[in-house]
Order: C-alpha cells, then sequence, then structure tokens
C-alpha cells in the first residue's frame, strides 16, 4: 500500500484541483496532517490501514493534551476528516476510523476588537501627502468599510472596484466571489488615492492591481501589516493590531448598530452562519444594556425602597 506522506501529497493535490483552496490553507492543512504522521510514525504506522479507530481516539486524545487554539483545532480536525474521506473514495481504506468518533469540541474564544473610538483615531489621522500615506489611509479606510480578509484586501484589482456605484468584488476562500459594498468615506478615500498616488507609485508601468508598491507590484499582506502598525502607533492606539482585527471591529460594530447576522455573514463571505455566530456576544451586550436601561424593576440609587 501508498506511503501517507504519498496519499497526503496526493489528497492535497485533489484539494487543491477539485475545491480550488489557496495555498496558504493547503499548507496548514499539510502541517495539520503532518501531526498525525508524526503520531503514526512514533508508533511505527507507515500505511493508512494502520490508522484504526482506537488509534485515531488516542490520536484525538493527544490533540487535545497540546493545547490548540480553536480555531487550529476546527482547521485540523477538517483536515483529518476531509483526508479519510478521500481515502475511503479512493478506496484505501475500509471504513473511516473518524466516523461516529467523539471529536474535541474547541472552546469559543471570543474575536479581538478595536473599539469604535480606537477606529476613529485609526481612520482619523491628519492627510498623508506621501503617495504610500494615501494609499495605506485608502486600504485602512477600505479594509474597516468592507471586512474583507487582508488576502482579499491586497489581491484586488483596478476592475474588481466600481466607483459609480459603491462596491468591491472580492474573491474569497474557494475561489468564490461576492459583492461587498464600500461606503461613502472609504469611497472618498479610493478616489483620492486613484487620482493622486496610484499613477505616481505606478510611473506608467502596467499594474492590474488597485494597490501597488513604488515598483508598481502588489502590495504584500507582510507589507499592508507594517503600515497598519505605523498607522496604529501614530494612532495612540497601544494594544498589537492585526489586519484581522478590523475584519473583526467591522462585523462587531455592524450587529451593534442593528445589523441583521445573514446580512453580516454575506459581506464577510463565510459559508455557513456558525462562523458569523461568534459575534453574537455583541448581541448579547446589547441586551444586556436594553435590560439595564429599560426595565422598569432595575434599582435606582437613592431611591427608596416602596412597601
Amino acid at each position: 500500500m501508498e506511503r501517507l506522506d504519498g496519499l497526503v501529497d496526493r489528497y492535497l493535490a485533489d484539494l487543491r484541483v477539485e475545491a480550488g483552496l489557496a495555498g496558504n490553507t493547503l499548507e496548514a492543512y499539510r502541517r495539520d496532517l503532518q501531526k498525525l504522521q508524526d503520531f503514526l510514525a512514533a508508533r511505527a504506522i507507515r500505511d493508512p490501514a494502520g490508522a484504526t479507530r482506537p488509534v485515531m481516539s488516542e490520536f484525538l486524545a493527544h490533540l487535545r493534551r497540546t493545547n490548540l487554539s480553536p480555531a487550529s483545532t476546527a482547521r485540523c480536525m477538517a483536515a483529518l476528516r476531509g483526508f479519510f474521506r478521500f481515502l475511503c473514495r479512493e478506496r484505501l481504506v475500509h471504513e473511516n476510523p473518524l466516523l461516529n468518533l467523539k471529536t474535541p469540541r474547541p472552546w469559543a474564544r471570543l474575536p479581538k476588537v478595536l473599539s469604535q473610538a480606537e477606529v476613529s483615531k485609526l481612520l482619523e489621522l491628519p492627510a498623508e501627502t506621501q503617495p504610500e500615506g494615501k494609499r495605506d489611509a485608502a486600504m485602512v479606510e477600505l479594509l474597516y468599510a468592507t471586512g474583507l480578509r487582508v488576502s482579499e484586501l491586497v489581491n484586488l484589482e483596478v476592475a474588481h472596484l466600481n466607483m459609480g456605484v459603491g462596491y468591491v468584488l472580492a474573491s474569497g476562500k474557494g475561489a468564490k466571489q461576492r459583492v461587498v459594498p464600500i461606503g461613502e468615506v472609504a469611497r472618498q478615500r479610493l478616489e483620492a488615492y486613484l487620482e493622486q498616488a496610484r499613477s505616481a507609485l505606478v510611473k506608467g508601468r502596467p499594474a492590474r492591481h488597485l494597490f501597488v508598491t513604488r515598483r508598481g507590484g502588489k502590495l504584500t499582506r507582510q507589507g499592508f501589516w507594517k503600515a497598519l502598525r505605523a498607522r496604529a502607533r501614530r494612532a495612540g492606539i497601544a494594544k498589537p493590531i492585526s489586519p484581522h482585527m478590523l475584519r473583526h471591529s467591522f462585523a462587531t460594530h455592524l450587529l451593534d448598530r442593528g445589523a441583521d447576522l445573514r446580512s453580516v455573514q454575506t459581506m464577510l463571505g463565510h459559508a455557513r452562519i456558525t462562523t458569523t455566530q461568534i459575534y453574537t456576544h455583541v448581541e448579547r451586550e446589547r441586551l444586556k444594556r436594553v435590560h439595564t436601561n429599560l426595565f422598569p424593576r432595575k434599582q435606582r440609587r437613592g431611591a427608596k425602597t416602596q412597601r
């Protein structure tokens, strides 16, 4: 029988072609499946037939002891389930050892967000004069206005932007596209960047990407992260900040203002509503505020008890 490492390569190639998963996701899956390979190798198991139900139960217990983050645990389980479904489909194993096997349930961790006051500080810095500054200001404004993933932001092309209607066409996980409105303030920042800065960066060179470097190439995720942290320092925001924190803030602040969960799910590009439900802590906090402010039996400071 074919060795596990070769089968992992075949599985990932199948995901790349059939599911269109992004390179970063495939590499994360490879690391997750390497955990299984290392576990089996330590027990001298070299082929999938040896990954029996008792062995996989032991592996899941091993995963629990490693204290993976909730997101890492969920992704690892997705990689394992997909891998064994692939092996069953290819008739390389007779049964799926994970079927009906109790899997570790990750604890829910609330997303880290910026307050609305912190976002205002970040977005309302003094106007930039350098082309890179105008670009960064437009990117931060657009990221908060749309909730895009940072990979979606840096991969935007000029053709994906409709300034007249006011939306961007984002390409998310699995190459799925969605239309996201950008709002008036972000549209104005983008117009300023396009009219005053992008041409100075491109210098007449052909460039299809919306956000470019001084050499005319696409700005990388790492390049934007560095620019975002610099802006946060200028804004006096002491907490560590990341592009994904702005995505979380976008969703949280929308729900806090009364948006419905389905609309937020669509704009974020989540395939399942359960993924978006992590933000419902906002709803719970709002219900607590409503109860505190409006419930007729709330205790008033200094009020006398009625008999």
